[in-house]
């Protein structure tokens, strides 16, 4: 019989905190929906310009996004209590030569500003790559944090990595979170969730098709020795390669043999949902080169989860609420001995 393992999602008592409703822009297909919704909260918008990926968020998390953000009214956005966006990340990444604000795409957070000032949700939580923090020595992000500010949310953030919430993928993202009320009580995750081994998240028999060809494995092996096995070779922009007994970061616009286990063979689109944290029930539609592209831009469950948590805490404890908590059944993130 098959273990199931539940990473740092199990069933728990959580408060009633007042927040209930949230709007999803940038949605992707629904990490932070999947994290919301496992503490109870419930979706009322969202928003999301790929088809291919508005169609795999539509069919698990049953609810349609609207497409192009900036052709959508802010009136006809439907009232919430927190609003979740990964904005567009590419501008700001390695990979995406971090073009920032250069790039149409790194103005979407002004789309994000006039959603706020029109909703004035209770808080606001948003993610984006690493190097947001750093981009024009600081100067977007400095902006980012003025416009919330200017809109009454007093904001705070922090680059948080996927390892420590139990995920093996090197994944680091800077999450910011404003509030209009109770950021003094507002506390980042802490508890590391140990990290859970590659050989609960690799598939025991994937399909051929994953394979690299007799020519790329032979000249992975041949520039590179293991330290150990499993694990996931990683090769940089630069050429050069390594491996490690969890994943680097998965990207959208990598190459396609960017990531390889074992030397030998690409992720599959449900090892790349394990690595962002994805329950088993999630069904996969489109192609593999669309889910390497969805998962690439995926938020890690967990991780936003713990943040999310702490938000409803902070509110909880701002507005003095009575413990009145709840049980949210949580499904398991995946099977053992796939």
């Amino acid at each position: 019989m098959n273990r199931i393992h539940t990473n740092s999602i199990i069933p728990e008592q959580i408060s009633s905190s007042g927040i209930e409703t949230f709007a999803d822009l940038f949605c992707g297909i629904g990490g932070f929906h999947y994290a919301a919704s496992q503490l109870g909260l419930r979706c009322v918008f969202a928003s999301e310009i790929d088809e291919a990926t508005s169609a795999q968020y539509e069919h698990n998390c049953g609810i349609k996004p609207l497409g192009d953000l900036t052709l959508i009214k802010e009136h006809n956005v439907p009232d919430h209590d927190i609003l979740f966006a990964g904005f567009p990340c590419q501008p700001f990444s390695i990979i995406g030569d971090m073009r920032g604000t250069k790039d149409v795409r790194g103005v979407l957070f002004l789309e994000i500003l006039r959603i706020l000032e029109e909703k004035r949700p209770k808080a606001v939580i948003l993610e984006n790559v690493r190097q947001f923090a750093s981009i024009a020595q600081g100067k977007t992000l400095a902006q980012v944090l003025v416009g919330l500010n200017e809109l009454g949310y007093d904001s705070t953030w922090k680059i948080l990595n996927a390892l420590y919430f139990g995920l093996p993928q090197k994944r680091e993202r800077i999450i910011i979170v404003g509030m209009q009320d109770g950021i003094d009580k507002f506390e980042w995750p802490t508890t590391k969730v140990p990290m859970i081994p590659l050989t609960d998240i690799l598939e025991t028999k994937p399909d051929k098709r994953h394979n690299v060809s007799d020519r790329i494995r032979q000249k992975r092996k041949e520039n590179h020795t293991p330290k150990q096995t499993p694990s996931i070779w990683h090769e940089n922009k630069g050429g050069n390669i390594s491996s490690h007994s969890y994943s680097c970061a998965l990207r959208a616009g990598a190459s396609y043999n960017y990531l390889l286990v074992n030397g030998e063979r690409r992720l599959t689109p449900r090892e790349q949902l394990r690595l962002q944290g994805f329950p088993e029930s999630f069904e996969v539609i489109g192609s593999d080169g669309a889910i390497r592209k969805q998962t690439g831009n995926a938020v890690p469950v967990p991780m936003v989860r713990a943040v999310i948590k702490e938000v409803l805490d902070a509110y909880c404890k701002n507005q003095r609420r009575s413990p009145n908590t709840r049980a949210i059944p949580i499904e398991p993130v995946y099977a053992i001995n796939n």
